[in-house]
């Protein structure tokens, strides 16, 4: 596919990098001469520096032959301008970054019907979602849903003293009643699709499918049940901060936040007037004690600074807070922070790629099956999709162990008219159903692709 990428910022290079990994070609578009060049060393992909919404810099870009432009600078409006102009110019399909609370409150359904937007993409509000629903989670777990939230992926990292440890998959299956599978499993950097003598091991990360009741039916047997956090403390007045905390506080929540700016405290008041904000430095310790950081459920990391949150979630984590989240957008500094034992990070531009190259793959797919979920799990090194089979394919009808399916892909779940289906040999696809592939060495665009 030909795709023009418009503002190459954390998140935009993140894009880049992520379809050039896909074999799209891409074409990179920045008003910032050192950004640009930056790229040209990077990336083997077309560079230009100037302005997005400007009609000639977007035909020099080539966008009547685009079949995705995607606008993520870092205003709004460029960003809808962009989108409208190549829209009118002939690119077949535009998204749009657009990050202001009041558009997307009031006025995006509008926006984008009247922009003609494919999609409008917010990562600080898909951030604060992915934050709001692991929070309802044993700490040092990550979910993924599928289905509406009729399936989720579960990731948990297996410590020294759990019940896990030293277990292979067919006796961890006889010994609880949940329906669940372990579907794949990373043991440093190698990831595995096990078999059910597999055993597991301490600092082992393993993802597990399940529909939720079974999965919290699961955690109560593993005695990874905990409290729902009541009281959670947000460090960093930023916009995924201000989303978390307006869903956080309208779920009964008790919210405290910290910012060193004073300006950003008064307005998170005024605008969520249940909220406590402090006005403070929150790196000092002392003051993060002063405040109640021991009587907290959860500590959230949001600043603009990985260093800064990564330290101070360390020390919330020292401070035996349940649960603790930093925002990290460096690769280099997500990867060590999780190496030195911060169970769990979030970051925006990943949160975006996994929505845009499964946007890309949709797009490509073939007749019969759609894409309709694609996550990166295990630190990268798989993917985890959802698949609908819209009618009569190669693979409906048979038992799954007939099909002949390629090395290092599993199929994790059916769900079938709102059932979840935790596959044995014996269950076939059906039309109309949708179906969750484990995938650790393969880049699918269709069903059909599972197969050798």
């Amino acid at each position: 596919m030909n795709i023009i990428v418009i503002g190459c910022g954390k998140i935009g290079e993140t894009l880049i990098r992520s379809f050039v990994k896909e074999g799209h070609d891409v074409v990179a578009l920045d008003n910032r001469d050192t950004v640009i060049q930056d790229l040209t060393n990077k990336y083997d992909v077309m560079c230009l520096c100037g302005n997005g919404a400007d009609c000639l810099t977007l035909q020099e870009a080539g966008v009547e032959k685009a079949e995705m432009v995607v606008a993520v600078t870092g205003s709004d409006e460029v960003n809808m301008l962009a989108c409208f102009l190549a829209r009118r110019l002939g690119a077949a399909h535009t998204i749009a970054r657009i990050r202001n609370p009041e558009y997307n409150d009031r006025s995006l359904g509008f926006l984008k019907e009247q922009l003609g937007l494919s999609m409008a993409i917010n990562p600080e509000l898909l951030a604060a979602q992915d934050l709001f629903h692991s929070l309802k989670l044993p700490a040092g777990v990550k979910v993924e849903y599928f289905s509406r939230r009729n399936f989720e992926m579960i990731e948990v990292k297996l410590k020294e003293d759990s019940v896990l440890c030293g277990t292979s998959l067919m006796e961890l299956r006889s010994k609880h009643d949940a329906k669940f599978l372990v579907c794949v499993v990373q043991r440093g950097n190698e990831v595995i699709i096990p078999d059910g003598s597999f055993r597991l091991q301490a600092g082992d990360k393993i993802g597990l499918t399940a529909k939720p009741t079974e999965m919290q039916k699961l955690f109560k047997s593993m005695k990874l049940t905990n409290k729902l956090a009541k009281d959670v403390m947000i460090l960093g007045g930023s916009k995924t901060a201000f989303y978390l905390a307006k869903m956080l506080i309208g779920s009964g929540t008790n919210v405290k936040l910290i910012d060193v700016d004073r300006h950003v405290c008064r307005n998170f008041c005024d605008a969520l007037p249940a909220l406590s904000a402090v006005h403070g430095d929150g790196t000092q310790q002392d003051l993060l004690l002063e405040e109640g950081l021991t009587d907290q459920d959860a500590f959230v990391a949001l600043t603009g600074m990985d260093e800064e949150n990564i330290l101070m979630s360390f020390f919330a984590s020292s401070q035996n807070v349940p649960k603790v989240v930093a925002k990290v957008n460096r690769e280099e500094m997500a990867s060590l922070s999780e190496r030195l034992g911060l169970e769990r990070i979030i970051s925006p531009k990943e949160i975006i790629a996994n929505v845009l190259l499964r946007y890309a793959r949709a797009l490509q797919s073939s007749m019969g099956s759609s894409i309709e979920t694609l996550y990166q799990v295990m630190d990268g090194k798989a993917e985890a999709l959802e698949f609908a089979v819209n009618g009569s394919s190669s693979l409906t009808g048979i038992p799954l162990k007939d099909l002949q399916l390629k090395k290092n892909i599993l199929i994790a779940g059916i769900i079938r008219d709102r059932k979840t289906i935790i596959p044995t040999g014996t269950d076939q696809i059906l039309s109309g159903d949708k179906v969750v592939v484990i995938s650790a060495s393969h880049r699918l665009a269709a069903l059909a692709d599972i197969l050798k």
